[in-house]
């Protein structure tokens, strides 16, 4: 046995020989994966192997479509069958809203190029007369996927792995994982058989590997603990069941017709597909329980737990309605296994937290359909640095230390439970909520918020009636223009008329100081730094020349800066600080002290054209009539002023586009200065404001968001931000960046929609028929009347007047490209004195 190499996977499931196969595929001819018991003996043996392409998120949709196109290569490849049925996938809908949704995951289909047809309900009883379709609203049929043997397409992956040079040990068991500097050393124990169990043995090994990958499905809160880190990923029962052959079945197909596509009726809350004559049936019922929230038993190998029936006797009468053939059919086998959930179902994919060359591939709960996608995409970081899509959406480091094990199940449930409900993008899930609360939480609470969770803090959405009923958030939720739509709208129109406060607590902010904190910064980020007392927008790209984040960053002092960014992103960005700032010492560089600090500072952000009217009321200073002047306070700049008796770091920018401060204060002291601006704010009308208004108004503006305009894929170039690019200087990535030069450009678009809905930003875009881009964002403007989107298309068509149109509710929409800032172009508002 090897005990040197590149790169070690630990996990013989689907999932990690996808990654030992592509790492080697890339180039790496000396890696080596290892499995604790036997290949496919975690959750992959006992999943049903569908191959579902229908998923909300781009990266994931990305990774779905690659696993389906990769997985009909292998037998030509390997010579061994992976037994890959492709029958189709067909997704009924009972309402009209599950259409809409439909239609809404149909243009981000688009955009990847995954092909779909629609379905009427005779269409399907014409094609399938077995299914009932009376009562359904129609389908989308996905004819290029279906089902395969989790097993066999296992198993060709391994080959084809060992065949470009891949080791792959059984029956060996991680204990340890030491980082020594520059590798990994990792001890690992030989398993034995001892009366049906897996125990260990004395024979252990030390195997030094320069990476290393975990993919150890049920076992990674073991893993977890081990690498001293936090792994949200905690298996869910699943249970689905098998029939004895249905009669009508075999009758259909004896007549020569052909097999059944994956039926998914998403109402009701499962899937069926047809199994030797009969059919499986597999629900995502209520109250499935979370398993193993430590560590997997070492008496569980390929095991199962007792079934629970009467748990999924709903979702089994529906399949009897739906298919009224299987009523008489009796039950022929039954499974009920762990398979792996993250809190937003998706999985974790990317470097570990605080780690180097650590890589997680943890969380799959739909492992067979990701594990193709995951092993390539997973390689090419590996390898070349960054993958070819952003993957900042399945980063691990999307949730902080402030995750919990409780957390963790009780949220893993939650998403089990919610495969099939509907997935409206205004979508806010309850569980475990309120977790994170500032301050001034209850205050809004009762002025009506309605509130979001952004990196486990509640965050208000909107603001809707003092006296909403339990549940009116989620009445108001649509596909369309939802029942918030209103609130929001006079929101936004408060900004641009008079006044609104905007709660920004949750932004993510570190105190970046010391000897060398200028220097490093300097070289960290695309833009010049700004002088002490002022303020800038920059980027830190990734070594590829795309963008890894975005920073607005306050100079304090010499060598101190108070560096803002999003709020969702808190330990993502701490961790590329951190660990940037080692290797700048590591190279020679003055020290580097960081700190996060964001709970320590509350945000508020006012804006609209009476701001200076209500801070007036309040701030304390020896000439308080020009003390926010533009000659005291210009816009980009920063001070420390007084309102009240609070202390504020006070900072004249605004997301919104309009006259505007961000006023950061110490967390304690928010309830007071909430009450202080409040009371102000009477006399001048001001409004509280939530996320979904700024959202539309940062668009009016053509401000780029991260994990939306900005990421991974595109570089700062592309996304239009020249004027914050310093190509002066040098900065990591600069290269890069430029030697990829402009594949595609961000612009913004006005857009002719539909009367009772604006675009969400998941969008295709097309050049009369033919497909050039996607929308990144999208909602409504009140300076313009009509819907308003910002995304990417070719350069050629980036040119202002350009006329394009949008997929929205399977219909194409006029839309023109406009200028940046067709919003006060000039930022007159933003600079207006007083």
């Amino acid at each position: 046995m090897k005990t040197q190499v590149k790169a070690l996977v630990v996990g013989g499931g689907a999932v990690g020989t996808s990654i030992a196969y592509h790492l080697a595929r890339a180039g790496w001819d000396d890696v080596m994966l290892l499995e604790r018991d036997e290949l496919t003996s975690g959750s992959t043996w006992h999943a049903a192997g569908l191959l579902p392409l229908f998923n909300m998120s781009y990266a994931t949709s990305h990774i779905h479509d690659y696993s389906v196109k990769f997985y009909k290569t292998l037998e030509e490849e390997t010579g061994l069958n992976a037994g890959f049925a492709v029958v189709g996938n067909l997704r009924m809908a009972q309402t009209q809203d599950r259409m809409d949704e439909y239609m809404l995951y149909a243009s981000t289909a688009e955009t990847v190029g995954i092909p779909y047809e629609w379905m009427t309900p005779a269409q399907i009883k014409e094609r399938w007369p077995l299914v009932r379709t009376e009562d359904l609203k129609g389908a989308i049929y996905h004819p290029t996927d279906g089902y395969i043997n989790p097993a066999d397409v296992t198993m060709a992956m391994a080959k084809g792995a060992r065949q470009r040079g891949v080791m792959i040990e059984r029956k060996w068991q991680v204990d340890g994982y030491a980082w020594a500097g520059d590798h990994w050393k990792v001890t690992c124990t030989k398993m034995g058989e001892k009366g049906g169990n897996l125990i260990p043995t004395e024979e252990t090994v030390v195997i030094e590997a320069e990476h290393v990958v975990t993919a150890t499905g049920n076992h990674a809160q073991r893993t977890a603990r081990m690498l001293g880190i936090k792994i949200p990923a905690i298996p869910v029962e699943h249970q689905f069941i098998v029939t004895e052959p249905d009669p009508a079945l075999v009758a259909y197909r004896k007549d020569g017709n052909p097999e059944h596509p994956v039926l998914r009726d998403a109402d009701a809350k499962w899937y069926v597909r047809e199994e030797r004559g009969g059919w499986i049936l597999g629900p995502y019922e209520r109250n499935a329980p979370a398993r193993f929230l430590y560590e997997v038993p070492d008496s569980f190998r390929a095991d199962l737990f007792p079934l629970d029936l009467e748990r999924i006797e709903e979702e089994y009468m529906s399949m009897i309605h739906r298919l009224p053939s299987s009523e008489e059919v009796g039950l022929k086998d039954d499974y009920n296994g762990p398979i792996c959930y993250t809190p937003d179902g998706n999985p974790l994919v990317g470097p570990a937290p605080g780690l180097r060359n650590m890589w997680l591939a943890e969380g799959f709960s739909f492992g067979i359909t990701a594990a193709g996608g995951t092993g390539y995409y997973l390689a090419q970081m590996m390898v070349e640095g960054e993958a070819e899509i952003d993957m900042a959406s399945l980063d691990p480091k999307r949730y902080g230390d402030w995750m919990t094990t409780e957390y963790g199940a009780r949220k893993n449930e939650e998403a089990y439970e919610h495969v099939y409900i509907l997935h409206h993008p205004d979508e806010e899930r309850e569980a475990c909520r309120p977790l994170r609360t500032a301050p001034a939480y209850e205050r809004q609470r009762a002025m009506g918020a309605q509130f979001g969770c952004v990196n486990g803090w509640e965050r208000p959405n909107y603001y809707g009636p003092k006296d909403a009923p339990k549940g009116f958030d989620h009445d108001t939720r649509s596909f369309r223009r939802g029942g918030w739509w209103d609130y929001a709208k006079s929101e936004a129109e408060a900004i641009r008329n008079g006044v609104g406060l905007i709660d920004a607590t949750a932004f993510t902010k570190h105190l970046v100081r010391g000897p060398g904190a200028t220097e490093f910064l300097d070289r960290f980020t695309c833009n010049k730094l700004p002088k002490v007392g002022r303020i800038n927008l920059t980027y830190a790209l990734t070594d590829a020349g795309t963008t890894r984040t975005e920073y607005t960053i306050v100079r304090l002092a010499e060598n101190e800066y108070y560096c803002v960014s999003a709020g969702a992103w808190t330990a993502y960005d701490a961790d590329f600080l951190k660990k940037a700032a080692e290797d700048f010492m590591g190279a020679g560089g003055g020290w580097v002290d960081i700190h996060d600090v964001t709970t320590q500072w509350g945000v508020f952000a006012i804006a609209g054209p009476k701001t200076r009217d209500v801070l007036n009321e309040l701030v304390k200073d020896a000439q308080p009539d020009t003390v926010l002047s533009n000659k005291r306070f210009p816009w980009l700049s920063m001070r420390n002023i007084e309102l009240g008796m609070c202390p504020v770091r006070a900072i004249r920018v605004a997301y919104t586009g309009e006259l505007g401060w961000e006023l950061h204060h110490p967390i304690e002291m928010q309830n007071y200065l909430w009450d202080q601006l409040m009371l102000a704010g009477e006399k001048h009308a001001l409004k509280p404001v939530g996320a979904r208004a700024q959202n539309w108004l940062r668009q009016e503006k053509s401000y780029r968001a991260f994990g939306t305009e900005l990421g991974r894929d595109a570089t700062p170039l592309e996304a239009g931000l020249d004027r914050f690019v310093d190509l002066d200087k040098e900065f990591n990535g600069k290269a890069a960046m430029l030697d990829k030069g402009i594949r595609s450009k961000c612009v913004t678009l006005l857009i002719d929609g539909p009367e009772d809905a604006d675009p969400w930003g998941r969008e295709a875009l097309y050049d009369g028929d033919t497909k050039v881009g996607r929308l990144t964002s999208g909602g409504y403007s009140v300076a313009f009347g009509k819907s308003i989107g910002m995304g990417y298309v070719r350069p050629d068509l980036a040119e202002v007047g350009t006329k394009l149109r949008v997929r929205m509710f399977d219909q194409l929409w006029d839309a023109e490209v406009v200028e940046d800032s067709p919003y006060d172009p000039s930022n007159a508002t933003i600079r207006k004195d007083g």
